[in-house]
């Protein structure tokens, strides 16, 4: 928690030593009363009577104190929703830097709900904490413990009973609260896999329909309720007994009924009389309310101060986790576009490689494409080209540079990605199409939408490229990949990795999107992870992967001579018998 609340540290510093003076002032302002009660109290039993001036001045002082602690609080308050505000931002900003770092593989591994939980969930947790919680419990100790020394100071044989309950209400409160710690990580825990089931369930919730009476998704995250629900039960009732208890002795009018149990008992003992008691009795009983009330605050507020830690522990894990290492400036310049893999090996578990020491070149002005069956680490090696992960062994190289020296700017400049799978973020679709070239002209988003087939479904939307994505308008896959083409043919980078760029295409646009990826692909620095191999027959330089390695390179032509490898095989597995047959329209490799 040091580490999160770090760059507050010192405002919240402030805001608690305000808090603190703030409510001793204002103690001394209802002391002050107390014993302008007390002096009544003994004129009324036949003390000396209270002058005018006496009471004037003690209500002045009463309310400049009052006045004093309004200010102080107020500027405690203020500083520390200002650190709370500022620290909301910092965190975030520090989250989304951190997740944009992290290894693809991480997120592979993570329940959506997690990463939701981190950013909002938990981030949001601490307003409480640093905004508020703080602030009140160094007022719930502030106040009892200046009542307390006054107390003592003045009235010791009824400050000593009082101190001896408040004692025992905050040891009943800790009893309460022992193990509290481990419960608030599992409580943590058990909501983390409550959302990640809610958020899975709301993305799935077509399938969760369809096979809801057979089970999976719907059952999950019935069963997560389940087990939360479980786990806070048993804590309730493990604790409502010692939280009864605690609340009861905490209670302003236990505090009040001890007192005056003590004078009744003073009083029987014939160690004073009712006319001495009464003056001294008064301030008491004004005054003891303060004593075990603020320790019942503590008891509510310790949970939310406990799950701000909870929170604070579970961003800090987020942020600790570890990223891709990028030069923070550039010490290579790439000569040309050229790729290289050089006995690259990789795996998302370290124990399991999906790549294993796979080397070929790609030549600027050439178009590879990578084959396999399903599971062959096709997509994982594109990812590997984008540097969304990187290689476990061996390197790759752009222009004889090694991709872990470019900094991300260098990279990203010089590597475009079609993905399979489109995830189009909300705005307008001209900002989807113009992300990777902010500023950019209507002219030019028109024309790359126009090469990637998409532009006459935009202008069936009544906004146009001013349709807002997710709100006036819903594109399918198969647009939405139309969209991503499009995004890359404005990009313009001289090397582009397509993973599948026609997986959702539709028949009728998908020759459309084929001419537009050669349009593309000229001059470029091409590699196509293809699933159908008549799209990429006639490229390059074929790679075919099996069981993460590479089996075979060559042309179409030269690797269907080999009748019993690997390509051939995957070739008539597609319903090919010869050299020819297509069902779509083909990649050129050159222009």
């Amino acid at each position: 928690m040091r580490q999160v609340l770090g760059p507050v540290r010192g405002r919240l510093l402030t805001a608690t030593v305000l808090q603190a003076a703030g409510s001793v002032v204002g103690t001394v302002a209802l002391i002050v009363l107390a014993e302008l009660g007390a002096r009544a109290a003994d004129a009324a039993t036949g003390g000396s009577p209270v002058g005018r001036a006496e009471v004037v001045a003690s209500v002045g002082w009463a309310g400049a104190a009052l006045l004093a602690a309004a200010v102080l609080v107020g500027a405690a308050t203020t500083v520390s929703h200002l650190a709370d505000s500022d620290l909301q931002l910092s965190l975030r900003a520090r989250l989304v830097d951190r997740l944009s770092r992290v290894r693809l593989g991480w997120f592979a591994g993570t329940d959506a709900g997690r990463v939701k939980k981190a950013v909002q969930d938990d981030t949001g947790s601490m307003h409480h904490l640093v905004a508020h919680a703080l602030l009140d419990a160094v007022g719930a100790v502030t106040v009892p413990v200046t009542v307390l020394v006054y107390l003592l100071a003045t009235r010791p044989l009824l400050g000593l009973p009082l101190l001896v309950l408040v004692v025992v209400a905050v040891w009943t409160f800790q009893a309460t609260m022992r193990g509290s710690g481990q419960r608030m990580a599992e409580f943590g825990r058990r909501m983390a896999e409550l959302n990640g089931a809610a958020v899975e369930t709301v993305e799935c919730i077509d399938v969760v329909r369809l096979y809801a009476r057979r089970g999976g998704q719907a059952r999950r995250l019935e069963q997560a309720g389940e087990d939360f629900h479980g786990f806070f039960r048993s804590w309730v009732g493990q604790t409502s007994t010692t939280t009864a208890v605690a609340f009861v002795l905490a209670l302003p009018l236990t505090a009040i009924l001890v007192v005056v149990l003590t004078a009744v008992g003073l009083v029987a003992a014939g160690l004073t009389d009712v006319a001495a008691v009464v003056p001294v009795l008064v301030p008491a009983v004004v005054l003891a309310p303060l004593c075990t009330a603020p320790v019942s605050t503590v008891g509510t507020r310790l949970p939310a101060l406990r799950s701000g830690m909870a929170a604070a522990a579970s961003v800090q894990e987020v942020l600790d986790l570890p990223t891709m290492p990028t030069p923070g400036r550039a010490t290579a310049e790439p000569d040309g576009h050229g790729l290289r893999l050089e006995d690259v090996t990789f795996g998302y578990d370290a124990e399991r490689p999906v790549l294993h020491e796979v080397s070929f070149g790609c030549e600027p002005g050439t178009v590879t494409a990578v084959v396999g069956a399903s599971g062959a680490g096709k997509s994982t090696l594109a990812a590997l080209l984008a540097r969304f992960e990187d290689v476990d062994s061996g390197r790759i190289t752009l222009g004889g540079v090694d991709l872990r020296d470019l900094t991300t700017e260098q990279l990203y400049a010089r590597v475009g990605f079609v993905f399979q799978d489109v995830v189009l973020l909300r705005g307008s679709v001209h900002d989807a199409v113009a992300c990777g070239r902010p500023g950019v002209g209507r002219e030019d988003v028109v024309a790359a939408a126009r090469s990637a087939g998409i532009h006459d479904r935009v202008l069936a939307e009544p906004r146009g490229y001013d349709a807002e994505i997710g709100r006036d308008v819903e594109f399918s896959q198969g647009e939405a990949q139309r969209i991503s083409v499009a995004r890359a043919l404005l990009a313009d980078t001289p090397v582009l990795v397509l993973d599948e760029a026609t997986a959702y295409a539709d028949a009728e646009s998908e020759a459309h999107v084929q001419r537009a990826l050669s349009h593309l692909a000229r001059g470029r620095t091409v590699v196509v992870v293809a699933h159908r191999l008549s799209t990429v027959r006639h490229v390059d330089q074929i790679v075919v992967l099996d069981d993460g390695r590479v089996v075979q390179r060559g042309t179409h032509d030269e690797l269907l001579t080999d009748d019993a490898g690997r390509y051939a095989a995957l070739w008539r597995a597609h319903g090919h018998d010869g050299a020819t047959g297509a069902d779509a329209e083909p990649m050129e490799a050159r222009s």
